[in-house]
């Protein structure tokens, strides 16, 4: 071929925040994938544009300053035309310097990918970085999302293992989404699993958006699902990305399950 206040900042760029788990409790973690290849962007045209010498760049340098320092996820509220929101999670299994090291890359990126467009997305292995001047909290993203599949078909009945891999997703939804969850905690809304399938073994991983209710991670997470298995009919491997939720599975063991 992943709230508190800014008020003591005195800025003006008004932040929505959204980290996939607290950082201070994975340290030490390692995720099994050890590269975080770049997998897609997009420039929300309809978000509108700004100009370099605005505001809005003013309150983007503000942003950069804000994830340099250590992450914390929240919201303040604000009124202006130059507020940007800004929501990212890293995967559930990666460690914080990873975390970090991700969302700093794709900050870096989508900002020469998409220069001047107050709506941007990127997604990278290990986190996603939405950026926007719209207010989205709890909301469902059904205009942007893009799947990845393993070029390898596997062997034997298509069918069946489609039927396996559907299944486990369902079974990992249902993990992800139930309500006896402590909430921001690492594993809030993100569950993994194995099944073995023969001599086969299926990894699979599901993961929301921390901004989301268990409702609409339940909603998001069936919404990208019912692209199976028209994203990667019968491939060894598969994701479907969403800003606020994604799913993968695989026949090795990318994941810590």
């Amino acid at each position: 071929m992943s709230s508190s206040s800014m008020s003591n900042r005195h800025v003006s760029v008004t932040m929505l925040v959204v980290v996939a788990m607290l950082l201070f409790f994975i340290q030490g973690v390692l995720s099994l994938n050890q590269t975080n290849a770049y997998l897609q962007h997009i420039c929300v045209n309809s978000d509108g544009t700004y100009k370099s010498d605005s505001s809005y760049e003013s309150n983007v340098k503000h942003l950069l300053e804000f994830m340099s320092s250590p992450l914390d996820y929240g919201f303040t509220s604000g009124t202006s035309s130059n507020d940007i929101y800004a929501k990212f999670q890293c995967r559930g299994d990666v460690s914080e310097s990873k975390c970090r090291s991700c969302l700093t890359t794709a900050f870096s990126a989508i900002r020469r990918r998409c220069p001047n467009n107050k709506g941007r997305i990127i997604w990278y292995d290990n986190c996603v970085l939405d950026l926007s001047s719209i207010y989205t909290y709890d909301k469902v993203d059904y205009k942007h999302s893009f799947y990845v599949y393993n070029a390898k078909d596997v062997s034997g009945n298509t069918k069946s293992f489609n039927k396996n891999t559907k299944a486990l997703l369902y079974k990992l939804k249902e993990k992800a989404t139930r309500k006896e969850q402590e909430q921001y905690t690492k594993d809030y809304m993100y569950a993994t699993g194995v099944e073995s399938l023969g001599t086969m073994k299926l990894y699979a991983m599901v993961q929301c958006t921390q901004d989301l209710s268990l409702k609409n991670c339940s909603v998001c997470l069936d919404w990208i699902m019912g692209k199976l298995p028209r994203c990667c009919n019968g491939k060894q491997g598969g994701r479907v990305y969403n800003p606020n939720c994604n799913f993968r599975y695989e026949l090795y063991p990318f994941v810590k399950t």
